[in-house]
């Protein structure tokens, strides 16, 4: 695979719609330069304004489109009518129109008739075969044609489905594969030309079937998402938040697309008929979040807003509860298959629906695809499941469901019946082999240079660990540090292992990262133990462990040995810390980092002012520095008192928390292996940072910073207790009682960051904020 991720850098869309604009935002960010088309204008002079307003909403939309505002300029705009030779000059065109045959075969003559030779031509079709797209179109587009579909929002989800024709050839499909992997950051999956291809199959089917039989078995819509949602590692949208969320009135469409296209025995054909009250809901304009609600809403009431929810029998709305469930319950110990042995109307219907999905997809395989694995990643990338239907059943186990399926008089599917002894998947020499549609056993293979920690952890032992972080070797005298508390949330017990890994790597490893495949490197300090411990009147122990935090991430910041923090999703607070002190940064490109303390009431005490302070002091580190004292300060002062957070790494680079020389990845699943590589690039020569000397404004910069803070709580844009916490973090920011002519070393920023740390938790206000946090797990404005 090459290194510049395929020889694609200019690229055109044409239809500017949800899909294609979120592909052309996407296409942007990878730095590809895009043309961007849509249908011309007939008001007005700009005959592109169509385009043009697109691109307009992409720059606004929430979550945002573009990693960085310097995307928006990589997008170019026109319109079919005047522009589509433009087009032709594209290395790929991505055709996003609307989903009707003679629209597309129009628009692909017209393109054959314009593109240069060796173009690649793709539909992002969900519905139509890629076979009838091409029917009647020259040999030439048929060997540049194939399907490549995107799920919404292109930015965020993970899945590539591609799909090639008897004549496309096979060195495009690499190129699309390598393309996609390293500048797009997907997950790509080739498919069978089926309908709905893999992840729609077998989601169309899952959704269906769960809002089918939740009505039948008289259940709430809380109690379906309670079930068919973590507890099987299905995200906690469950099946009725996920309609919601990609919108109701498309159930229909989908379904009736679905119906026209499949094989008359096919069994989502059972579940095609749309109820009356989705029907209903429809016609009332209740289509999910963009609409007036969903099968929930949010009705206000005078300032607040309450959470609604439809019952499924009557279609009146009510308070949502949540539901609290044995059987969810019983599966946080026993697994899923405790959820669907339980005795319960909310177990029975588990049953029901997730036998049928795993039957359903076993009956696929090999028409969808010839690999177990491809069916599963489509699911875990393309609907955010934590595990696909085999994995799902090996974690059931394969034989058990076998059993009850026959202990039922239902068929058993012959994938399922092959697999009852091994499993799906099995592990031979540290190797993990899937079975195919044979019942034979073939290795799974990642794409070269793709490295999850779960891969290189795969028939090791760690090195050490506890019941909060783990050491791991990960080969190539590299060893990684990996946290696995919830939200990866810093204990005590993973500053004790980072202490014991510092004293422990120089002897065994050329160096250390840290990272792990959780959904986000860290959401910062354990609020609950630093609550626990005030409760209990201990400031000592608070005291400590402000202490411990400072001494750990200083000791790993002057280690002997290179450290590469790896991080992807939150980065926030003293997860941010532990970035800032690392000798270099391989970041996720989804990596969401900043200093949130004062959301807490609290500022930064484990070296993050001190770093800030060094970093934005130094030319060529995080950028810039203008003349004089203050211009680091308020830098900081700002990103730390507005608690910041990067949308993105890119973003993350522009706030000084990445580095000039840190590195952004695209794709989640390479991080650990380019963070490795960073390892052994640092390791000769290697020689720890020299500890900072600063001079610093002291009284006077206070003041200068006061008179801001106090301007923003005249104009009410700074509560009471915003100005509480700025006063600190304005204190160890200027250096305290210091002045231009003392020179300001670490360890007197430290003892300031403790001081200030402790005193705002003596505080009401800052114990009003952490108690809203852990409530609510939203910021408190008092």
């Amino acid at each position: 695979m090459s290194a510049d991720g395929g020889t694609i850098a200019r690229a055109a869309v044409i239809g500017s719609g949800v899909m294609g604009g979120g592909i052309a935002a996407q296409l942007a960010n990878a730095g590809a330069s895009v043309f961007l088309l849509d249908v011309a204008a007939q008001d007005g002079p700009d005959r592109s304004a169509v385009a043009r307003a697109a691109v307009g909403r992409l720059a606004k939309s929430r979550p945002p489109a573009f990693m960085h505002r310097r995307a928006v300029r990589q997008i170019d705009v026109g319109n079919i009518d005047d522009d589509l030779a433009r087009a032709g000059e594209a290395d790929w065109i991505v055709e996003a129109v609307v989903e009707r045959l003679d629209v597309k075969r129009d628009l692909y003559a017209r393109l054959d008739a314009v593109r240069r030779p060796g173009t690649i031509v793709s539909s992002n079709t969900s519905t139509i075969p890629l076979g009838r797209l091409v029917e009647g179109a020259s040999d030439a587009l048929q060997r540049d044609f194939a399907i490549t579909h995107f799920f919404n929002p292109p930015r965020y989800m993970r899945l590539l489905e591609i799909v090639r024709g008897p004549r496309t050839r096979p060195d495009l499909v690499e190129r699309l594969r390598e393309f996609a992997d390293l500048r797009l950051g997907k997950g790509v999956v080739e498919c069978r030309d089926t309908p709905g291809f893999i992840a729609n199959r077998i989601g169309v089917y899952w959704m269906q079937c769960a809002v089918i039989e939740a009505m039948g078995a008289g259940l709430s819509v809380e109690q379906a998402d309670a079930v068919l949602g973590p507890a099987v590692g299905i995200p906690k949208t469950g099946v009725f938040g996920l309609a919601d969320l990609v919108g109701i009135d498309l159930m229909p469409h989908v379904v009736a697309s679905m119906d026209s296209l499949l094989a008359p025995d096919d069994a989502l054909h059972s579940y095609m008929e749309m109820p009356d009250l989705i029907r209903r809901m429809i016609a009332d304009g209740y289509t999910g979040r963009k609409g007036r609600g969903g099968f929930y809403r949010l009705r206000r009431e005078g300032s607040e807003r309450i959470k609604e929810s439809i019952d499924l029998a009557t279609g009146e709305y009510g308070p949502s509860r949540r539901a609290r469930l044995a059987c969810v319950e019983a599966a946080k110990s026993g697994g899923p298959r405790a959820l669907l042995a339980h005795d319960s109307d909310e177990g029975r219907y588990a049953w029901r629906v997730l036998s049928s999905v795993i039957a359903y997809s076993a009956g696929l395989v090999p028409e969808i695809s010839d690999d177990v694995a491809d069916v599963d990643a489509a699911m875990r990338l393309g609907y955010n499941w934590q595990a696909g239907p085999f994995e799902m059943a090996d974690r059931i186990g394969a034989g058990w469901l076998a059993e009850r399926f026959r202990a039922e008089g239902r068929a058993v599917p012959p994938m399922l019946e092959a697999a009852r002894e091994a499993g799906f998947y099995r592990q031979v020499d540290g190797r993990v082999e899937r079975m195919d549609a044979a019942g034979r056993y073939a290795s799974v293979r990642p794409p070269q240079g793709a490295m999850r920690l779960a891969d290189a952890k795969r028939g090791r032992k760690r090195v050490t660990g506890n019941d909060s972080a783990s050491l791991w070797d990960v080969g190539r005298d590299v060893a990684c540090l990996e946290f696995h508390t919830k939200m990866n949330t810093i204990d005590a017990a993973i500053l004790e292992l980072m202490s014991e890994t510092i004293a422990l790597v120089p002897d065994r490893f050329a160096g250390l990262v840290i990272h792990s495949d959780a959904e986000h490197f860290s959401a910062g300090v354990n609020l609950g133990e630093a609550v626990a411990a005030f409760r209990a009147g201990a400031p000592d122990q608070l005291a400590g462990a402000a202490e411990l935090g400072q001494r750990t991430f200083r000791a790993m910041k002057y280690a002997p040995f290179p450290v590469v923090g790896a991080p992807a999703g939150m980065a926030l607070g003293g997860g941010c810390e532990i970035l800032l002190h690392c000798d270099a940064i391989v970041a996720h490109a989804e990596t969401y980092a900043g200093l949130v303390e004062a959301g807490v009431g609290l500022i930064p005490a484990w070296g993050g002012c001190k770093e800030l302070l060094a970093r934005f002091s130094r030319p060529g580190i995080a950028g810039p520095v203008p003349g004089g004292p203050m211009p680091p300060v308020s830098r900081a002062f700002e990103m730390v008192g507005l608690a910041k957070v990067s949308q993105s790494a890119a973003e993350a680079r522009e706030l000084g928390i990445l580095r000039r020389g840190d590195v952004i990845v695209m794709n989640r699943d390479r991080v650990l292996g380019e963070a490795i590589d960073k390892v052994h690039a640092l390791r000769d020569g290697y020689a720890p940072p020299e500890p900072p000397v600063l001079r610093l404004p002291g009284r006077s910069g206070k003041v200068a910073l006061e008179f801001g803070v106090g301007d923003l709580a005249r104009a009410g844009r700074a509560t009471p207790h915003d100005v509480v916490v700025a006063d600190a973090l304005a204190r160890v920011l200027t250096g305290g009682d210091a002045d231009l002519t003392d020179e300001v070393n670490e360890d007197d920023l430290l003892a300031l960051e403790r001081e200030a740390a402790l005193s705002l938790l003596s505080t009401e206000g800052t114990r009003a904020r952490i108690q809203h946090m852990l409530e609510t797990g939203r910021p408190l404005r008092n």
